[in-house]
């Protein structure tokens, strides 16, 4: 399965997320998930936000090689479960992507591939590390809340 974790810059939620999925898919042994992420609105090379590597590295997790990326058609296309951390998110690349088979399916928000309810992750963009930390760990509890085996 090839999973695409979006958000708006690419600098903080979802390469945070990506990180956190690869980690744990690592240490549960599931090898047959590709993950990445991309941003809906960025500059293409920016790093992750430096609060967004100090949380990470708090769990022992380094995203500090990151690069942005923009999200593109191919990325899209070649995904097979994109997860976003907004509802405008998804709502803008079901737009943008009609033309896709199956769009509607694909893109969900993080919270309800998890959880099954819509629920916006706040952007920490510029906040402090207690945003960040409290960010992260609810990024956290819902990748793992998740049965990857099954999906």
């Amino acid at each position: 399965m090839k999973i695409l974790f979006v958000c708006t810059g690419n600098t903080c939620r979802s390469p945070m997320a990506a990180c956190i999925a690869k980690d744990m898919f690592s240490k549960k042994n599931i090898r047959n998930h590709f993950v990445l992420s991309a941003g809906i609105q960025n500059i293409t090379g920016e790093g992750a936000s430096e609060n967004s590597i100090v949380v990470m590295k708090e769990l022992e997790l380094d995203i500090s090689e990151h690069r942005s990326t923009l999200v593109r058609r191919e990325l899209i296309e070649e995904a097979d479960k994109i997860l976003t951390m907004t509802v405008a998110q998804r709502d803008l690349l079901t737009i943008a992507y009609f033309d896709i088979d199956n769009i509607d399916k694909k893109v969900q928000t993080l919270s309800y591939f998890s959880k099954g309810e819509e629920k916006n992750i706040e952007d920490p963009f510029m906040g402090d590390l207690e945003i960040y930390r409290s960010i992260r760990d609810e990024i956290k509890s819902l990748i793992e809340n998740i049965n990857w085996e099954v999906k």
